[in-house]
């Protein structure tokens, strides 16, 4: 068994770079394989393996506790920089509409259906240790809202066990991919649905001139001063938000410590809450400028070495033995996919706006711009602004969702 951090780190680096350079082939075997496979589920599942087979030591190794601490606020940092509140607002008002209505959908539907499954099965409520189902679906609520970073915050903010988060890792992947599949049909009928639906497509039209234009503009090919400022804009921050959390936790635990129920004296949650909070405010300073030069690519990278870091506590055998954890999951999402099309259908948004506003709050920056592209290349880049947005209040109302699990679950 492999116990050197430096050797597992190396490996599970090889796993990522195979993952993204043979979903980016263009050889036929694999243009084919990752039409059923997503990449993202192999970068999980593949780190998974290593465990499994006694291959390393995940846990006895710092690896995660480092991309926790350190690359997690980081990357939701270089992910919020981008933000831009005046595109989003000029997309009108229902793209955002469709996109929050997501976010409840989530929200609220993950309450729902433990209420819905624990009238089957009364025993999934009522229990407070670390492998409660109330605390593991705080991490999918995380991930469906904002993306990995929130779901990997969400784990330590809740103190989620080990295998109560495995099974809902695989439920997570599984039940996200198996509706990006949806959205991605209905993208690609888009013309017929808008059409019975009389969805006004003519905003579309122009979003797609303006998001052609503003990639023209701003992209470029990063020099070494605009990485060493990513990096320095991404860790500078995070340290802030250490020194600052280091003070709050503990003035919170000798103060106020009634508060300890929302989380207020976990130094992991301020570290979080601080960095989203600072990301966001840079995004009106000229660093926001830096996304030009690839900032949500180097956050999503750490996000990457995170989920592969996450993998390695990964089992999906644990979704065999609670196969009530898939239900519970099918009927969340249930909750998010019928209200969004009830609004859909009641404000007459355009499949673009519906499909692009869930998948931006489900999948998040990294499947967000697949939706967008299938009903136009050009679109991509508006995936991403929305899912931006999601990862801004991915943390907020993630952390709200998990108080109301706490409510039911606890």
């Amino acid at each position: 068994m492999i116990t050197n951090d430096a050797t597992i780190l190396g490996m599970l680096a090889a796993i990522l770079g195979f993952v993204f350079y043979t979903a980016g082939s263009e050889h036929p075997f694999w243009k084919r394989f990752y039409r059923f496979v997503p990449a993202l589920l192999l970068c999980y599942f593949l780190p998974s393996l290593l465990t499994t087979f006694g291959i390393i030591d995940a846990e006895n190794s710092n690896l995660y506790y480092v991309a926790s601490r350190y690359l997690l606020p980081a990357s939701l940092v270089l992910l919020t920089l981008s933000i831009d509140l005046k595109g989003i607002i000029n997309l009108g008002p229902k793209a955002l509409i469709m996109f929050l209505t997501g976010t409840l959908g989530i929200v609220i539907g993950g309450p729902v259906a433990l209420l819905i499954v624990s009238a089957v099965n009364p025993d999934m409520i009522g229990v407070d240790g670390p492998d409660a189902v109330w605390r593991g679906m705080t991490t999918v609520a995380g991930s469906w809202i904002g993306g990995g970073a929130n779901q990997a915050a969400m784990k330590e903010i809740f103190g989620v066990g080990d295998q109560i988060f495995s099974a809902m890792v695989a439920v997570d992947v599984i039940i996200a991919n198996l509706w990006m599949a949806v959205l991605l049909i209905m993208a690609g009928n888009a013309k017929t649905l808008d059409q019975r639906r009389g969805a006004d497509t003519e905003a579309i039209t122009q979003l797609r001139e303006k998001v052609e234009a503003l990639q023209k503009k701003h992209q470029r090919i990063p020099s070494l001063p605009d990485l060493m400022l990513i990096a320095a804009v991404g860790f500078g921050i995070t340290g802030i938000a250490h020194v600052m959390a280091d003070q709050l936790a503990p003035w919170f635990q000798n103060n106020a410590p009634q508060l300890a129920r929302f989380s207020f004296t976990s130094q992991f949650f301020w570290v979080i809450v601080i960095a989203t909070t600072l990301g966001v405010a840079m995004a009106f300073s000229p660093a926001k400028q830096l996304e030009g030069a690839g900032a949500s690519r180097v956050g999503s990278v750490f996000i990457y070495i995170l989920v592969a870091t996450i993998g390695t506590h990964m089992n999906i055998a644990a979704l065999k033995d609670s196969p009530e954890l898939f239900v519970l999951g099918a009927i969340w999402m249930a909750v998010h996919a019928g209200l969004i099309l009830l609004v859909a259908k009641l404000i007459k948004a355009p499949t673009f706006f519906l499909a692009v506003g869930s998948q931006a709050n489900v999948g998040g920056a990294a499947s967000a711009p697949v939706v967008a592209a299938a009903i136009h290349p050009a679109l991509a880049p508006v995936g991403v602004l929305l899912a931006v947005l999601g990862y801004a209040l991915g943390t907020y109302a993630s952390w709200f969702c998990g108080q109301l699990l706490r409510v039911i679950g606890g």
